[in-house]
């Protein structure tokens, strides 16, 4: 086991909820502290599609994410690094998290990423990912099909230069249709990945980072563990639940929680790639610290305004409905992308293909996600939670 402390972060549990596994938490970083539980919006290219840094700062946003493996690719890491590191780059004065560039491999092994989590796509490997070695993987770079090979350590190297706070060690997403065999044997890899990418941060820690590992294991309970204890044991300074989360909702929660129960306890926990708002209810009681998706600036990219109160929580701004309804999205929010604008003018700008609706929308989306975090954190507060997610959910 490495000898890292992480003196320049902490995480703070400061309440537990006495019916269920959700808490709040303080995560502290060089770039602020943030309340858990929190959501992690996606900037994969440094940029949130639509929106600018300052806009992020209206809608009440937190904390943001970025893409290893497509800033490896483009710019370079040396060139954000010369321009002084993400925060600078982007102009994003906040906490910050970067993935490791594993789930690409995924990706580009097993196609969609997200039917693949889900389990409806059981198409084969694609043609981007080359082969997965003990060294790493080589893929194809998909600007100009050069090979490439990612590397725990070149990702350590690649995420020091980018400098977010939170970075991930080097791990392989695996789908759902593949077997067990295939299974435990990629696990035990990503460990040994997670044990390489954990030796070479400590070799370079200067106390800016903080690096989590990630449970893998699909939907094995017995692998399951094992990853659980795995991350446990090493000096990692968070847990992030990764892999394939099974073909169900109901296999996903059963999943979550077999991790939730053995993984350290005091350490922040992260759910990679999940986003919808029922899922954020049940695995926030589940114990989970902090999720990330594209979901909410990708639903506003098809016209879709996540909403509070409403069934499915999503109104279709394309619909013919909203032609002529004069009415804003939420007159109660304090921001102009939710409370000024007619249903009727987006409707017209979606209609017009003008992306002054997708800015809007993901604007709105983004506030309606930070608004939800910060009701659920009220209400493990208040000891409401339920009410909280059945006035969200509309449920009776």
């Amino acid at each position: 086991m490495s000898d890292l402390t992480y003196p320049n972060f902490a995480f703070d549990i400061t309440y537990n909820a006495p019916d269920s596994q959700a808490r709040l938490g303080l995560l502290k970083t060089p770039h602020g502290t943030i309340e858990t539980p929190n959501f992690i919006f996606c900037g994969t290219k440094a940029a949130i599609k639509n929106l600018n840094p300052d806009q992020m700062v209206e809608a009440k946003t937190d904390i943001m994410l970025s893409n290893t493996y497509h800033l490896m690719i483009q710019p370079g890491a040396d060139v954000v690094e010369k321009m002084g590191g993400l925060h600078k780059f982007m102009g994003w004065d906040g906490p910050m998290l970067t993935d490791s560039g594993g789930f690409q491999i995924f990706s580009m092994g097993h196609g969609s990423v997200a039917d693949e989590i889900k389990g409806r796509n059981k198409g084969g490997r694609g043609q981007s990912l080359l082969k997965i070695t003990e060294e790493g993987a080589k893929f194809r770079n998909y600007r100009d099909g050069s090979e490439m090979m990612l590397t725990p350590e070149l990702s350590m190297d690649i995420q020091r230069k980018l400098g977010a706070d939170l970075i991930m060690q080097f791990d392989e997403c695996t789908a759902f249709h593949v077997d067990r065999d295939y299974t435990e044997s990629s696990m035990h890899r990503s460990h040994r990945w997670g044990d390489r990418s954990l030796a070479h941060f400590a070799k370079n820690d200067n106390g800016a980072q903080a690096i989590y590992g990630i449970v893998q294991g699909g939907v094995y309970p017995e692998l399951r563990a094992e990853s659980c204890a795995w991350t446990k044991n090493s000096n990692f300074f968070g847990t992030a639940i990764g892999g394939s989360l099974g073909g169900s909702k109901q296999q996903f929660y059963e999943i979550v929680s077999w991790c939730a129960e053995q993984i350290h306890q005091e350490r922040p926990v992260h759910l990679l790639g999940i986003g919808a708002i029922d899922d954020i209810f049940t695995c926030v009681r589940l114990g989970i610290d902090t999720f990330d998706c594209v979901s909410p600036t990708r639903a506003a990219r098809h016209g879709w305004a996540i909403m509070k109160g409403v069934p499915g929580n999503k109104l279709n701004l394309k619909n013919a409905k909203y032609r002529e309804d004069p009415t804003p999205l939420c007159e109660d929010y304090d921001i102009k992308a939710s409370n000024y604008y007619s249903k009727a003018y987006l409707h017209h700008l979606l209609k017009a293909q003008e992306m002054l609706a997708m800015q809007i929308l993901s604007q709105h989306n983004v506030y309606v996600m930070n608004h939800l975090m910060r009701d659920i954190r009220e209400g493990i507060k208040n000891g409401n939670l339920d009410q909280v997610e059945a006035e969200w959910r509309c449920l009776d």
